[in-house]
């Protein structure tokens, strides 16, 4: 978890640029939001991705309202969803208020029509419903945001099933084949390429797989003990005679 932390406030891609930008205050400097906004899109066609340096775009958008970029938040909440279970989505949606009106009136708003949806998928991933959430994923409700954003972004889905694959770790040492396959979207030869590429092990005959043990799934009895020394006990004796 340190490691990911580690990666989650400095990622390894982020450039000398963009790190001055976020670190120091030129973050408030609105001439610089087409550079972080240019490495957003860098991290959709890259699939890297770097949450303080898109949480710093919001943030600009919140002190200048007339450089708010409704597309931009669609890409950054959904770049935030592949993130879960870390809070980034709900640290995006924070930085989002009435004052973020889109300031040209030929083009109308997706967000107000998109922010539910993509709110709802965020709501899914987070109580690990993952079958609902394919089947949302899939549903004519977001051919709109499929179409017009999701296909942009590489390794969207991939993204999504790491999500899934992090909360498999922690939760089973095994698992049946056919569900394991609902949370991921994934059946037969593509199913079973993926769980080698996680370094499970797949018994084909019983159609399970096994996860290899690891701090959150390793079931530990835990003794608890209390001492009292005698001292201690005397004076919870005295003043329980004294309440009494």
């Amino acid at each position: 978890m340190t490691s990911a932390t580690s990666e989650w406030l400095t990622p390894s891609t982020r450039t000398e640029l963009i790190e001055n930008l976020v670190s120091g205050v030129d973050r408030y400097n609105p001439s610089n939001v087409s550079i972080l906004e240019d490495y957003l899109y860098h991290q959709i066609r890259s699939g890297e991705y770097d949450c303080l340096a898109n949480l710093a775009i919001l943030k600009l958008y919140q002190f200048n309202s007339d450089l708010y970029n409704p597309d931009v938040v669609v890409n950054i909440l959904l770049k935030a969803l592949t993130a879960e279970p870390f809070p980034d989505y709900n640290l995006c949606t924070s930085l989002l208020d009435d004052r973020l009106v889109n300031m040209n009136p030929d083009e109308p708003d997706p967000l107000p029509v998109l922010l539910p949806i993509l709110t709802n998928l965020y709501n899914l991933l987070h109580q690990c419903r993952f079958p609902a959430f394919w089947t949302f994923y899939h549903s004519d409700e977001l051919e709109s945001l499929r179409e017009n954003y999701i296909v942009e972004c590489v390794g969207f889905e991939e993204a999504i099933r790491e999500v899934a694959a992090r909360a498999v770790k922690a939760t089973f040492t095994r698992i049946g084949l056919d569900r394991l396959g609902t949370y991921v979207d994934l059946s037969g030869p593509e199913l079973e390429m993926w769980i080698e590429k996680q370094g499970w092990s797949l018994d084909i005959s019983i159609r399970t797989v096994s996860i290899p043990s690891n701090p959150d799934n390793e079931i530990e009895s835990v003794v608890i003990r209390e001492n009292v020394k005698l001292a201690q006990l005397q004076k919870v004796i005295a003043h329980a005679a004294q309440v009494k």
